[in-house]
């Protein structure tokens, strides 16, 4: 349907005012918004974005993941992001929730067993399945026990104490670009826990990391949301996960206003619209398709809200 439309649209600038060629077609507004998306897939860059981090392991995914843990509670979806991650990175303080809120998901195992289960696809490596591979930060919110706990397990500490013009999320994300080259795939997407909550500050460092970082995926997650930056200039396509994210979602301009942002499979659409704050944002909308499409002019945050049932969480295997 969006192909058939398209071809009767072909060649009208649906930009140009005095390009009327679609009004003799006697489309719809909802018609030429297709067709003008579909203009949109044929002349930029599309970037697909998929929440498949949210189910259950498939070794056959191309994605990569690195998973970085910040020093807030964990997301009870914590175990499975562990599982999907080939690189896995304690910020600091996230080294303490990984030893003591962790073992927490498995509330018939005894917590130490958790902290020293070997990985039963690694047994003979002695590799411990939730040993963080990397700690690093400034080293001023990790317990002396915890630290000394992963030490003996063999993590490596990265100490950069002597940096205080970055936040800890930063220093992992660089040495998670560095080390690109050595994941499995250069396909890769960083996931951040612990990065929203907690004081504003910190949660506002974290909202700049993404936009410092504008060329990497990454995802900020808490147990209510996630966050993700949408580059300008691209044509967005969001796959939703339905039976474990949304419906409540939101596009976000910070930094700087929108001219003109159009999306499609959103229960209020945008078609052409300018956002800035101090005037419209996109809050509290609600996703309606599977696919959603976005393309701004500016840089947008993205963010959709996750569901309490659904996750593949109930039956966590340590």
């Amino acid at each position: 349907y969006i192909q058939r439309t398209y071809n009767l649209t072909k060649g009208v600038n649906f930009e140009e005012e005095k390009d009327t060629r679609y009004m003799d077609l006697n489309l719809g507004e909802n018609e030429i918004l297709k067709a003008r998306i579909k203009q949109l897939e044929l002349a930029m860059d599309v970037m697909v974005h998929s929440s498949s981090f949210l189910l259950p392991y498939n070794p056959a995914e191309e994605t990569r993941y690195a998973l970085v843990v910040l020093n807030q509670n964990l997301p009870r979806f914590t175990p499975l992001l562990w599982e999907h991650a080939t690189l896995r990175l304690c910020a600091d303080g996230g080294a303490n929730r990984i030893y003591d809120e962790l073992p927490l998901f498995f509330p018939h195992e005894d917590a130490s067993s958790i902290r020293n289960r070997l990985d039963c696809l690694y047994i003979e490596q002695n590799y411990f399945r939730y040993k963080p591979d990397v700690i690093k930060g400034d080293m001023d919110s990790i317990r002396r026990d915890v630290l000394d706990f992963y030490v003996s397990l063999g993590t490596q500490v990265i100490d950069e104490s002597h940096d205080q013009d970055t936040t800890d999320l930063d220093k992992c994300i660089l040495y998670i670009r560095d080390s690109a080259s050595n994941l499995e795939s250069s396909r890769f997407q960083i996931l951040a826990t612990g990065a929203l909550g907690g004081r504003f500050d910190h949660e506002a460092g974290n909202l700049n990391v993404l936009y410092r970082y504008p060329d990497t995926r990454i995802v900020l997650l808490s147990d209510d949301c996630l966050i993700q930056l949408l580059p300008k200039n691209h044509l967005h396509e969001l796959h939703i996960q339905s039976s474990l994210e949304g419906p409540h979602c939101g596009l976000i301009p910070i930094g700087t206003p929108s001219a003109k942002t159009t999306t499609s499979g959103l229960k209020w659409d945008l078609s052409n619209t300018e956002m800035r704050f101090g005037g419209l944002i996109s809050t509290s909308n609600l996703v309606k398709e599977e696919k959603i499409t976005v393309e701004s002019d500016s840089d947008l945050l993205w963010t959709i809200s996750i569901k309490k049932t659904g996750l593949p969480l109930e039956n966590n295997t340590p």
